[in-house]
């Protein structure tokens, strides 16, 4: 993967570094049967008034149905396609079953057209293919990793991500998750072999407020430059520093911890992220 800069022609030009899709994306159109209309509710609530701020515009989209839990096992599957998904940041592959059913994935780096993938406790520890935590070697790089079996993956499926199998405790797998911290998951629970794709993707700058807007952002306006009665970090004459960081509703911005220390999987990490 790699990524275009522009000459700066124009302000918008300037700065913008925007994927490559050339030699990468292999199909302009989705595949009709994996694809449902995606409703845009621009952040109105069903009474249609205002209920998240800072949405709405943007293009619409379709829904590319990504199969999470990959529980076709033994069948081996024909990667068709390489594609573009504009609801994640991660390229996806269209797999041809050879039972005749057809299916998304996550898109892991070096996959390519052509290539057989295969799920299930046989499948061999290679890139693309997906088995529970008990028969990956340890050390291997994965990601799309369960949190519980059977539910689908949860962790680290962005572009270019990936989690660290690096050891095994009775009946869990000690994994280093993309964030730094490191937890205990249940062997029983499957991940797939590789990298995830487009890892180039944090390279990428829009250059332009425009291209904000075209993903359903709006203009996001600063604490500091409310009135009192909007935001506790607003009035004041003339420029005021705002006092402490924090939210609308009062909440510490930087240094508050919001986890519940009573929560059932904390039990289960072992290092957090932040020491």
């Amino acid at each position: 993967m790699a990524v275009r800069k522009f000459k700066p022609t124009t302000p918008g030009q300037r700065h913008k570094v925007i994927g490559v899709f050339k030699g990468t994306i292999t199909a302009t159109t989705p595949e009709k049967t994996l694809t449902v209309g995606k409703r845009s509710t621009g952040g109105r609530n069903s009474s249609g008034h205002l209920s998240t701020r800072y949405r709405g515009g943007g293009h619409k989209r379709k829904l590319r149905l990504i199969d999470f839990k990959r529980q076709n096992d033994g069948v081996p599957a024909t990667v068709k396609t390489i594609e573009y998904d504009p609801n994640r940041s991660a390229r996806i592959a269209l797999l041809y079953y050879q039972d005749g059913s057809k299916a998304y994935m996550i898109a892991p780096n070096g996959l390519q057209v052509g290539q057989t993938v295969i799920s299930g406790e046989d499948a061999a520890p290679e890139v693309g293919n997906c088995l529970p935590l008990a028969k990956i070697p340890v050390g291997t790089l994965i990601h799309c990793i369960e949190l519980r079996p059977g539910q689908g993956a949860e962790m680290a499926r962005s572009a270019g991500t990936f989690a660290q199998l690096s050891a095994r405790e009775g009946n869990y797998a000690i994994i280093k998750l993309p964030s730094g911290e490191t937890r205990r998951i249940l062997l029983a629970c499957r991940a797939t072999v590789g990298v995830v794709g487009n890892s180039d993707h944090n390279l990428e700058k829009s250059g332009k407020a425009g291209r904000s807007r075209w993903l359903g952002r709006r203009p996001h306006n600063r604490g500091v430059v409310m009135n009192p009665v909007d935001h506790p970090m607003g009035g004041g004459e003339g420029r005021q520093s705002g006092g402490h960081p924090r939210s609308r509703t009062g909440l510490y911005a930087k240094g508050l911890k919001t986890r519940s220390p009573k929560k059932h999987s904390s039990k289960y990490i072992i290092e957090r992220r932040k020491k």
